[in-house]
Formats: C-alpha cells, sequence, structure tokens
C-alpha cells in the first residue's frame, strides 16, 4: 500500500460497475475524486487471484473516510438479465463499517448515486430518506454531483462543475494522443486497468500544476 493509499482522511471507495457501458461515467468519476485532491480506492486496484475479493472490500472499506456508491445499474436491462447485487451488498458492507466499526469509522461518509431521482425506493427501501444524488447518466451531471458532494461534506472551495468537465475533457483529449503514441490502441485504451489509468491522471494534474 502507498504512503496516499495509507490516509483514511483523503481515501475515497468507489463503489460502482466496472465495465464498458459505465466507462462513460467511470472515467470522469474518478477524475474529479482525483481533481479535488483525494485518492480513490477501488475492489480492483491490485489482483491477486488467491485474494477473496471481500477480503479486499472490507480493507479498502476501513481504510475509507469518504465513499461513493453508484447504483444506477442495479435493474436488469432486458429478459432474463439478473439484477446487479454486488453495488448494494457492498454499500451495505460500507455503512456497517460505520455502524458496528469503532474508531474513527465514525466520521464515515457516503455518497450514493443513482440515474433517476427516488427510482432507488423500488429496491432499497431501506434507504428510504436518505439524500440520494441523481446524474441522469450524463457524466457533467455526474461530476457536477459529485464536486457538489465534496463542497458539501469536505471542502469549502471547489472549481465549478462546469470547469472540472472542461479540464477532463482536456485531460482525456492530451491522454488519447499521447497513449496512441506510445503504441496503445482503442482496445488497449478501453481495457486499461484502471490504477495505471488513475497514475495517468495524477501525472498530468501534477504536470498542469506546475
Amino acid at each position: 500500500m502507498t504512503a496516499d493509499q495509507n490516509d483514511f482522511a483523503k481515501n475515497v471507495f468507489i463503489n460502482c460497475p466496472f465495465d464498458r457501458a459505465f466507462a462513460p461515467l467511470l472515467r470522469p468519476l474518478i477524475f474529479t475524486v482525483i481533481y479535488l485532491g483525494y485518492t480513490p480506492r477501488i475492489a480492483t486496484e491490485r489482483s491477486d487471484s488467491g485474494e477473496a475479493r471481500i477480503n479486499k472490500i472490507r480493507e479498502i472499506v476501513e481504510q475509507s473516510k469518504l465513499s461513493i456508491h453508484d447504483i444506477s445499474r442495479i435493474r436488469s436491462a432486458q429478459k432474463n438479465e439478473f439484477y446487479r447485487m454486488n453495488m448494494p451488498f457492498e454499500l451495505g458492507v460500507d455503512i456497517g463499517c460505520r455502524f458496528f466499526k469503532e474508531g474513527h469509522a465514525r466520521e464515515k461518509k457516503c455518497l450514493i448515486l443513482e440515474k433517476e431521482k427516488h427510482r432507488y425506493q423500488k429496491a432499497l427501501s431501506d434507504m428510504s430518506g436518505s439524500d440520494i444524488k441523481n446524474h441522469n447518466d450524463e457524466p457533467e451531471e455526474l461530476v457536477r454531483q459529485v464536486r457538489n458532494w465534496f463542497v458539501e461534506n469536505e471542502i469549502q472551495h471547489a472549481d465549478s462543475g462546469t470547469k472540472i468537465w472542461e479540464i477532463f475533457n482536456e485531460f482525456m483529449a492530451d491522454f488519447y494522443e499521447k497513449r496512441q503514441e506510445e503504441g496503445f490502441n482503442n482496445k488497449d485504451l478501453e481495457k486499461m486497468p484502471l490504477p495505471e489509468y488513475i497514475r495517468f491522471i495524477q501525472e498530468w494534474l501534477k504536470q498542469r500544476n506546475r
């Protein structure tokens, strides 16, 4: 684990789908977290076939003061498709850690994202009354909602959601151009491991802010 990953106050557990369909939302989500000065923590940050995934999730949850849970894909999209249950399960693990673990776990805070307002109540009625934000499957709106949540809970000042979205698009244009110059094709970029993508964001922002 790196020094940054060991910083409870700056760690953000991200619980969402990691498939191709969600990539247009996941990439700006991760960028926004890093742009605001925090460290995204994801279950795929290391790959050890001998380690149970739930053990990694438990460890990351315990090490993260903040968490972002996107439950917009819990509904099946077509006939005979199963519900996506990993996201609500990991949400339950995270909330349980806050309720039942002593010490700084009581400081934990989470943002729950959905596609449409109040839709989650049909599947997770126990969360009724919770402040859940919706992004309508629009990446720019997701950036805005995440930015606003950080300002409401953690930081006093931040660039606007519009500006962060513009800088994200600037990054992505540069990212694709430079990676293709380095020999990455579209399939390489589509299947790039998230820890590698995160490092590229961190390095790019460091260079930009010099």
